[in-house]
């Protein structure tokens, strides 16, 4: 009894420091659970460098620090299967639990106890979180600690937080973090876009990913994945139909790159993609992958005669660059495909000539509508002649931007100057120049120098924007600059006049594109001496494509020409873009008129024309540079008088004329032949009236003359009596003759149009 007494006593003696000890317990166990916490420990990532295009597409991915890929996604980027998928696999109670799920504790006590071992967990997705961000313990303080930061963590985040944290950070085999990762790599696709399938079986992967890794262990894969469907079907996210009808289904797992479009864009800007870790950039990653398979069918086509080209496509309102390619093969182009053709420095050929002639027109000392001649031209040291070696006669200056004409477009600078010009070219923003402008001279126009495609797309896409030049944008968050008026917007409409021509594989088919329509364009192309350098560069209001074709150790090619080789790839990018919002061709908005011009000079007539016909010119041109070329004789007649060389050309002030003897008429030592000129060559349009040609001499407004194709008597011209020929194919002898016997003769030949097959599938 007495035994019993004391023995009840102790136990009520005893229970005192038990509960006490249990409140103090409980008490600190609140106290740190309530106590405040900063969870940016548990929601830090370690992203992977990423480069987006414009519309948010993953264009280039860089490892993380850890050598992971990792891409932290927000919970409405990821696929609601895959949440659905997550949350019945691993924790069933998620929404309702504060972060420790107590049913699931004790069912794995109870398990552990009567199995004798490790049956099941109860580690919740928040406890995972903490675990995978934190220390990983599998001891019982270990997961007591879990517990208690889960029930912390909770207290402080939302489940939308902690289960967005989960996803982007748990491990799905191989070097892959968090779910973006996963299902780029196993299905090719982002994780918004993942199936119920593809879903449950990256749901099944974190139990053990390195056991159940799809790729090495297929069959291990698809039985953990059907795991998944059934608890899926269980707790009321798929039915039992859909389960069964998924779970039939094959994995569908496989190895997939990720994106690497744009690779010289992404290395150019790896620094500021590591250290921000995503990056948006101006690129259409449509316009880049079309233009990057372009160039690989189109180089094909040269049987490693040409190995390498470079694009870039811009869109002009913005400046922006949407696809930027530096070379045909990042990693297999001949000479390294690792540099970046766009910023490579290259003889740019005649793509400089239209800057030559919109300066000319800008500075007042040039009419688009102008007669220009194109003939041999002697400097001295300096001989410039056309790339074919033939010339054209008289020809307007818009002709001559056209057909690409070297004597021209060197008359045309030598009236500038090569210093203005080289100024003008610098102001552009052509930061390539290694020498003086006194070093170019007059070959600058022709591209005696060397340039960059993207500063020359630049140039370009500032006359296409109406003489405003603004760098080029290639990141979205770059502001917009204001740039720099270089040229008028009559100018620059006036190029567009002067250069604006259907491309070749156009003239003589119909090509409608989505808009019902084939938008009108202009385009120049470039060659560089010695066959090294191919270029064109096509534009409108919308966008500008440049395109160089080469090769990187500088080997020369006979089909390194500029409208064979580089104008179809860029006809063809040009042609595939989705046509804008705005309009393709800019509005005169009264920067162009109407001017009664002389039909012989080109140039504003003067009172002693007595034919004129209208051109269209800038209203920003004075027009003060008149017709000289008609004068009034002593007997009141008007006579033509000519310059008598192609050196000093210019129409409106005439030194030195070849012209005829006042008096009686007759004819002297100064016959000329002024079209066709001496080796013209023609091509044939085919179309009506269209083949034929006015013949013209120095003195046929002031006598009569008579003419002779190929030994044959053609006809007679004379004051108010014009002489057409027709023109036929081949090698052709022209003559003419004045009353008194004086002949002068040209050459010039005549071919079938070229009609080459420049688009090609």
């Amino acid at each position: 009894m007495l035994s019993r007494f004391r023995h009840s006593r102790f136990l009520r003696q005893a229970r005192w420091p038990v509960l006490a000890g249990a409140i103090s317990a409980l008490v600190a166990f609140l106290a740190i659970v309530f106590a405040p916490m900063d969870p940016a420990p548990y929601l830090t990532l370690d992203p992977s460098g990423e480069l987006f295009d414009r519309n948010g597409r993953l264009m280039y991915a860089f490892l993380n620090e850890e050598e992971q890929w990792q891409f932290p996604r927000e919970l409405d980027a990821i696929s609601p299967y895959l949440v659905q998928a997550t949350i019945a696999t691993e924790d069933q109670r998620f929404r309702s639990h504060h972060g420790v799920d107590p049913i699931a504790v004790g069912r794995a006590v109870v398990q552990n106890v009567t199995g004798l071992g490790i049956e099941s967990g109860a580690s919740t997705l928040t406890m995972q979180v903490v675990k995978l961000n934190g220390q990983p313990s599998h001891s019982l303080p270990g997961k007591a600690w879990q517990a208690m930061q889960a029930l912390r963590l909770e207290r402080h985040v939302s489940k939308d937080e902690i289960l967005c944290a989960y996803l982007n950070t748990a491990p799905y085999g191989l070097n892959l973090v968090g779910c973006e990762a996963a299902a780029r790599r196993y299905f090719g696709k982002t994780a918004k876009e993942l199936t119920l399938a593809e879903a449950a079986l990256l749901a099944g992967l974190p139990k053990s990913p390195t056991g159940l890794m799809p790729i090495d262990h297929p069959e291990r894969a698809l039985a953990r994945r059907n795991h998944v469907l059934q608890r899926m079907r269980d707790e009321g996210f798929i039915d039992t139909a859909t389960c069964e009808r998924v779970s039939k289904q094959r994995l569908g797992a496989q190895w997939n790159e990720y994106p690497q479009a744009a690779p010289h864009l992404a290395m150019w800007h790896r620094d500021r993609v590591l250290t921000g870790h995503r990056v948006t950039t101006t690129l259409d990653l449509r316009v880049q992958e079309m233009s990057e398979r372009a160039i690989a069918d189109w180089l094909k086509t040269f049987d490693n005669d040409i190995t390498n080209a470079a694009v870039l496509v811009i869109d002009v309102p913005t400046a922006s660059v949407l696809a930027r390619i530096g070379s045909a093969d990042f990693f297999n182009t001949p000479g390294g495909g690792q540099v970046d053709a766009t910023r490579a420095a290259r003889s740019p050929g005649s793509a400089l000539k239209p800057f030559t002639y919109a300066l000319a027109i800008e500075e007042n000392q040039l009419y688009p509508s102008e007669m220009l001649l194109d003939d041999s031209l002697d400097y001295g040291l300096y001989n410039p002649e056309n790339y074919d070696g033939k010339y054209r006669g008289l020809v307007s200056a818009s002709y001559a931007l056209q057909r690409s004409l070297n004597v021209p477009a060197v008359m045309v600078l030598n009236r500038l100057g090569p210093e203005p010009m080289y100024r003008f070219l610098k102001s552009a923003g052509l930061t390539t120049f290694t020498r003086s402008a006194d070093y170019y001279g007059l070959g600058l126009t022709l591209g005696n120098c060397e340039v960059r495609l993207d500063e020359l797309a630049a140039a370009y896409c500032m006359i296409a924007n109406l003489g405003r030049w603004r760098p080029l944008r290639e990141l979205g968050d770059e502001p917009s600059s204001e740039g720099k008026e270089l040229l008028s917007r009559s100018t620059c409409l006036a190029l567009y006049e002067m250069m604006e021509q259907p491309l070749p594989g156009e003239f003589h088919r119909d090509i409608v594109q989505a808009a019902g329509y084939t938008p009108r364009v202009c385009w120049k192309t470039g060659t560089s001496t010695g066959l090294h350098d191919a270029w064109t560069i096509i534009f409108n209001s919308q966008y500008v494509v440049a395109v160089w074709l080469g090769n990187n150790d500088g080997r020369s090619s006979s089909r390194l020409i500029g409208s064979r080789a580089a104008l179809p790839l860029a006809g063809k990018i040009f042609r595939s873009l989705k046509p804008g919002s705005g309009s393709t061709w800019p509005d005169v908005d009264g920067n162009l008129r109407e001017t009664k011009v002389c039909a012989a000079s080109g140039l504003p007539a003067s009172r002693w024309c007595e034919r004129t016909t209208t051109a269209v010119l800038p209203t920003g041109l004075y027009l003060n540079r008149q017709c000289d070329v008609h004068y009034p004789s002593d007997n009141e007649r008007i006579i033509e008088r000519w310059p008598a060389s192609a050196k000093g050309w210019n129409l409106a002030k005439i030194d030195s004329p070849i012209s005829p003897r006042e008096g009686d008429g007759s004819q002297s030592k100064g016959l000329r032949i002024l079209a066709p000129s001496h080796q013209a060559e023609f091509v044939l349009t085919r179309e009506a009236n269209a083949d034929r040609i006015k013949l013209r001499a120095s003195i046929d407004t002031s006598t009569s003359l008579h003419w002779y194709i190929d030994e044959k008597y053609l006809g007679d011209s004379g004051p108010g009596k014009d002489l057409f020929l027709d023109l036929s194919t081949g090698a052709h002898k022209l003559t003419c003759m004045t009353p008194n016997g004086e002949t002068d003769s040209v050459h010039f030949s005549v071919d079938e149009p070229y009609t080459p097959q420049l688009f090609r599938n």
